[in-house]
């Protein structure tokens, strides 16, 4: 398991302590207890305002003309006039269009039309107007456009709650100067962002106690400003907004009054302010998610109304400051994802009202013991994971809690398995991956957990045989432990089994096909590399749930039976590394859901079937070392979504595919929905997930692809026998990763645009037989890192590039006519007028007109005018590395005289016209028109 699985796991009650602290006015009807009858005119005006409705719930069937309105649902009434007072229309799928007939119910004090649809129209302006409005709600009812400054006639308004994720936005908020009788303002998600002075205007309604402005576009808190004016101020809601800036100061004007703040997810940087901790009635502070750093103050030991503190998030340092002890009416502690150090005070066993806390994710040193947690009989929610602590309890502790949910990843634990934790009985969710646990589970181990919903012992070494009990589980993960004995029996309330990498045997068949796991309801069957054998079963007519089923790395035999394709909410199929034969069934294309088909390392030894290409969501094909014969086929291509095809070490044939194109996932990037295709890889549920895993070769190591592979784009063909040449329409597979076409028979050239597959980051296409030079393309690679070229036919020199220098020479052995760095052998520059010719060895003295050339195979000189070449020059360069051996022409034409070469280098034979000079160590040839020596 890793972090970004632990960031699955959320405190399951947390979220109930917001909910406790909400202070919002509630309503109820009133029924009408007299005999006195709905105002006529209020009752046509209702029936008006129905009409324009459409009632998809039908809510509004009791309002009838034949009915007193008074009594319809959702109205109420002035017990004395009948008027109509309130309309509680909410949470009612209404749509449509909201009459202006309302403005008839001169005595509607109570308007609460929210989470509706009006399908994004804007507000009706008329509700200015109506002047009796106490209380108006139409929040959530996708209500969109400019917020009506007529709502600012609203005199009488104690409470306005506009709130959406629709896009409702101001221009400014002069208007609501009316709104002085203002107690409840809700503008969520509204777009604020035009009104610069919000604040200033917000802090004149001395009447308001709460105030909702989440992911509102705000962008500042106006730190300078340094008194405000919300002296009734009880609740300030300004989470997920842009400010960037410090906490400022003026929270402190809030002391006498503010019970809860939520700055959360604001982009908020700098230390935590003292003024924060002024606010002596706080009752509730979100500060998480935001750039807040340093550390926490030890005045927060000063808010003694504290309950809720969540300060996770953060890259807050420090220790946890022992004042922590003096919160005493604390209920829930969220310190996690920060980076805190230092050992965990003692007094945080004294906060005995504690019911959840959390400080996972830090850099905690020591241990926890008993006095930790002392006082602590109300905890319910124990959240240390990913922390260096070690959990260091006596074996026969007895904690003063029951706990529901406790999560100890990555601590710790071990080396025995903890035994307190048979006295929780109340359990529902255990984490303890990677806790070092080692030794034989206890006997009462298997009863135990059977009572939990979800248990997590992955990455362990507990050790013990399976006894023949009956796993009830809904979420249970033993997966890399040391469990060993036959599958055990499931009840129908399992759903994610996951016991990959134990020492499980037996044949297969006995699990699959037992009478209790024919009512199961397993979506997760992970049970690769155990000791299972034996053919697969005919019996998934009971296993109708699976979405993810993995049997890869035991010793299954036989076929894929044809039954398998009844498994029609599959999305990941996985029998790698066994010893399967016979033919892909054709039963497995009604599996259209699946995204992942991993049959490699089994024993097919068949063309690759041309129905796959019915299995239009494939994201992922592995199909390597099966023994795969034939061509591939052309109508793979059709499966747009892959972004992994593996084929490699098969015997395929023919030539690569050039509408390999019309893979768009290899193509464009991944879209703002890109979850949608991923399910394959994912199954999530509460408080985690599970993950596929694949084996791949990218840089030419095996490597294991988990978290990760949702990013991982990759084409291997390698070691088959494919021929033809690489198709250039492979080079606009700009979102690739990785390539490896190796050990094939292919020839021709590299695509001369391979340069802009910018994303590469591997390409292997040794032991081939392409030619040609390396396309200069090549240099815009920047995120290579991995290029083997090895044992080819490629020639003339490397291109220059910050990667391309940096392999290893051995990645362009093999390929004779190459030069240039890091190879050994040197380029022999060109000189004169050719464009692949660099001069070299000449003086000051030589006229225009004189060449001197040399080529990467041949060496010639040509004196057409007196000059003089330094033969010592020369010479340097002939005796480099990688020339030896080379034949050198020099022509002296016969009207030339006294003419000098220096010659001094080792080992070259010189044909001097009809003479020759055997030029030995440092042995000097003069050359004088008629003598030579």
């Amino acid at each position: 398991m890793g972090i970004s699985f632990a960031t699955h796991h959320v405190l399951f009650l947390v979220w109930f302590f917001p909910a406790t602290f909400s202070l919002s006015f509630f309503f109820f009807k009133a029924e009408s207890i007299s005999n006195v009858s709905c105002n006529e005119k209020d009752k046509q005006a209702l029936l008006t305002l129905k009409h324009g409705l459409t009632d998809h719930e039908h809510v509004l069937s009791s309002w009838s003309d034949h009915k007193d309105c008074c009594m319809w649902d959702r109205v109420s009434c002035d017990n004395k006039t009948g008027r109509v007072t309130e309309l509680h229309l909410n949470y009612s799928r209404l749509a449509g269009e909201i009459s202006g007939s309302l403005l008839q119910l001169e005595h509607l004090n109570y308007l609460d039309l929210s989470n509706n649809d009006f399908n994004c129209t804007p507000i009706p302006t008329f509700l200015g107007s109506m002047y009796s409005l106490t209380d108006l709600d139409l929040s959530g009812a996708n209500f969109c456009g400019l917020i009506p400054h007529q709502l600012g006639n609203l005199s009488r308004l104690r409470y306005l709650s506009l709130g959406s994720y629709s896009d409702l936005y101001v221009d400014n908020l002069r208007w609501m100067s009316g709104l002085s009788a203002l107690q409840y303002l809700d503008l969520r998600s509204a777009d604020l962002h035009r009104e610069v002075d919000w604040l200033q205007i917000m802090s004149k309604f001395t009447s308001i106690s709460e105030l909702y402005l989440q992911n509102c576009q705000l962008d500042s808190l106006n730190p300078s400003l340094g008194f405000v004016n919300f002296t009734s101020l009880r609740v300030l809601e300004l989470s997920e907004n842009h400010f960037n800036h410090e906490i400022p100061n003026w929270f402190s004007n809030l002391s006498t009054s503010l019970l809860r703040l939520s700055l959360d997810s604001s982009s908020l940087r700098g230390n935590i302010p003292p003024s924060i901790f002024n606010l002596e009635k706080l009752e509730y502070l979100d500060l998480r998610d935001n750039s807040l750093s340093g550390k926490i103050p030890d005045s927060l030991g000063q808010l003694k109304h504290l309950i809720y503190l969540d300060l996770r998030m953060n890259p807050l340092s420090g220790p946890i400051p022992s004042s922590v002890g003096n919160l005493s009416q604390m209920r829930v502690l969220l310190l996690g994802y920060n980076k805190l150090n230092g050992t965990v005070p003692k007094s945080l066993g004294l906060l005995s009202n504690l019911f959840a806390v959390s400080i996972s994710f830090n850099f905690f040193t020591g241990s926890l013991d008993e006095a930790h947690f002392s006082k602590l009989g109300k905890l319910n929610q124990l959240d240390i994971s990913y922390t260096p602590l070690f959990f260091n309890v006596n074996s026969n502790w007895v904690p003063p809690f029951q706990l529901e949910y406790v999560d100890m990843s990555s601590c710790k634990i071990g080396p025995n398995f903890p035994t307190w934790l048979h006295t929780q009985r109340s359990l529902s969710l255990l984490f303890l991956p990677l806790s070092g646990v080692s030794g034989k589970a206890p006997s009462w181990f298997w009863d135990w957990i059977s009572n939990i919903h979800t248990v997590d012992l992955s990455n362990n070494h507990i050790e013990g045989d399976v006894p023949d009990i009956l796993l009830n589980s809904t979420i249970l993960k033993l997966r890399s432990n040391h469990f060993k004995g036959q599958l055990p029996r499931l009840s129908a309330n399992v759903e994610v089994l996951n016991l990959a990498n134990n020492s499980f045997f037996g044949p297969i068949s006995t699990f699959l096909c037992q009478k209790m796991n024919k009512k199961n309801k397993v979506k997760v069957l992970d049970v690769s590399n155990n000791f299972l054998l034996g053919e697969l079963s005919n019996c998934w007519r009971y296993w109708q749930s699976l979405i993810h089923l993995n049997l890869g790395g035991n010793n299954l035999s036989g076929r894929i039976p044809y039954s398998l394709g009844s498994l029609v909410e599959l999305k990941s199929l996985s029998l790698q590394n066994n010893s399967i034969y016979g033919d892909i069934p054709s039963s497995l294309k009604r599996c259209s859901k699946l995204g992942l088909i991993d049959i490699g390392d089994n024993n097919f030894s068949r063309t690759i079937p041309l129905w796959i290409t019915k299995l239009t969501q494939l994201i992922v094909l592995r199909l390597r070392s099966s023994g795969f014969k034939g061509n591939i086929p052309q109508n793979i291509c059709q499966l747009s979504f892959l972004r992994i095809l593996d084929l490699a070490n098969n015997s395929l044939s023919g030539p690569i595919p050039s509408c390999f194109k019309n893979f768009s996932a290899m193509v464009m990037p991944d879209p703002e929905n890109q979850d949608v295709y991923f399910d394959s890889l994912e199954y999530e549920y509460d408080y985690g997930s599970y993950l596929e895993n694949l084996m791949l070769v990218p840089k030419g190591h095996e490597l294991q692809y988990e978290e990760n592979l949702k990013f991982v784009r990759s084409i291997d063909l390698s070691s088959n026998k494919l021929s033809g040449s690489i198709p250039v329409e492979i080079s606009v597979l700009f979102e690739l990763r990785f390539l490896n076409l190796s050990r094939n028979h292919l020839m021709g050239n590299i695509p001369e645009n391979i340069g802009i597959m910018k994303e590469l980051e591997s390409i292997d296409l040794s032991r081939n037989h392409l030619s040609g030079e390396i396309p200069p393309s090549m240099s815009n690679l920047s995120f290579l890192n991995y290029l083997d070229l090895s044992y080819n036919g490629f020639s003339g020199r490397i291109p220059s590039s910050t990667q391309l220098q940096s392999f290893d020479a051995v990645r362009y052995f093999g390929n004779p006519q190459l030069c240039g760095a890091p190879l050994p052998k040197r380029c022999i520059p060109p000189i004169g007028g050719s464009h692949n010719r660099t001069s070299i060895g000449k003086t000051k003295e030589d006229s225009e007109s004189s060449s001197f050339y040399m080529d990467r195979d041949h060496v010639k000189f040509s004196i057409e005018t007196k000059g003089y070449y330094d033969g010592r020059e020369i010479g340097k360069f002939l005796a480099s590395p990688g020339l030896q051996g080379h034949q050198a022409d020099l022509v002296v034409p016969a009207n030339k005289s006294k003419t000098a070469l220096y010659l001094d280098f080792v080992g070259f034979h010189f044909q001097l016209n009809e003479y020759n000079c055997s030029v030995e160590f440092n042995l000097e040839c003069n050359i004088d028109n008629a003598n030579y020596s």
